[in-house]
């Protein structure tokens, strides 16, 4: 009966993992799918389309897994808060829109893991049989992790793309303050960062030099790219160009005093990590480097006084 219990659970784990891969590659298809009507159109073509043909085309995951993945999002989003997928989308949006990802998605994934984790805890209660307080805390928890799994993988990508754009940010102003400096305008000056520094923050600029393109104000583009990345540092320099473009003030100036200041916030941020050093290695200090000192040092004495002791 046990291992009957066991493979459900590692079937159970199974069909979770291919329904978000199924889930991702879903979103890649819809993108692909929407282009070729796209260009179908453009293109001026008159062939009448067969929608059961091209449905079945795809495969089972396509065409059964898939639309369990979508009403999983929408009874997500109903028993949810309202502002739980405002939250979402803004966490999407800091990830930089992964491929494949939006709220209701990560809300089903959220659905499917506690539900996995309460399989999980109550397949591994069968088979383990502990008391039945350790089998509800069991299951409680399972299904816990298996709720807040996605949120920490959507927090981790933030994180990191945060970080990214955080260490390119100090060159990238360098780049600005000499191309400025040097005689070029805003734009152009964005242009060159955009082609010459790879990265989370040239993409960025990239985009909010589309923005301006298309006829968006200058102040609204730098704002909009600092609610895309919310680092403070970048918010700061956001808000001073936004300050500039509305007063007149020189662009070029801004610029070398936003490098200035990042600069300094640099090196006291080097500055405090080197400081907390200390307090880190208290810890491996006494927990293996000094057993591994007084073995050597106390060791041979030690074994000196006991062989004194012994032969008297």
């Amino acid at each position: 009966m046990s291992e009957i219990w066991l493979v459900l659970a590692v079937a159970s784990a199974f069909f979770a993992i291919v329904l978000i891969g199924l889930a991702v590659e879903s979103g890649s298809s819809e993108k692909k799918r929407a282009i070729r009507l796209l260009e179908s159109q453009v293109s001026g073509s008159t062939e009448s389309v067969n929608l059961r043909d091209q449905e079945l085309q795809k495969n089972f995951g396509q065409r059964v897994l898939i639309p369990v993945v979508g009403t999983a999002g929408r009874v997500a989003r109903r028993v949810t808060p309202l502002d739980t997928r405002d939250r979402v989308a803004k966490k999407l949006l800091l990830a930089g829109g992964p491929a494949g990802w939006d709220a209701e998605r990560v809300l089903a994934f959220k659905v499917i893991g506690a539900v996995c984790g309460v399989f999980g805890g109550f397949v591994l209660s069968t088979v383990l049989q502990p008391a039945p307080f350790i089998s509800i805390v069991a299951i409680a928890l399972l299904a816990f992790v298996g709720f807040v799994l996605p949120d920490s993988v959507l927090n981790r990508r933030v994180e990191e793309r945060q970080k990214e754009i955080l260490k390119t940010l100090s060159d990238t102003l360098d780049l600005l303050t000499i191309s400025v400096e040097a005689g070029l305008s805003l734009n152009a000056a964005i242009a060159q960062v955009v082609q010459n520094v790879p990265g989370v923050l040239s993409a960025e600029f990239a985009r909010m030099l589309q923005e301006i393109q298309l006829g968006v104000p200058r102040s609204e583009a730098f704002r909009h790219l600092a609610d895309r990345t919310d680092v403070d540092e970048l918010n700061g320099f956001a808000l001073a160009m936004i300050q500039a473009d509305v007063f007149g003030v020189s662009i070029a100036s801004v610029l070398r005093t936003q490098a200035q200041q990042l600069r300094i916030k640099r090196r006291q941020a080097a500055e405090a990590k080197a400081q907390q050093t200390p307090v880190k290695i208290v810890f491996p200090l006494v927990l293996c480097i000094l057993p591994a000192l007084f073995v050597v040092i106390v060791g041979p004495g030690a074994i000196q006084i006991v062989t004194q002791l012994f032969k008297q």
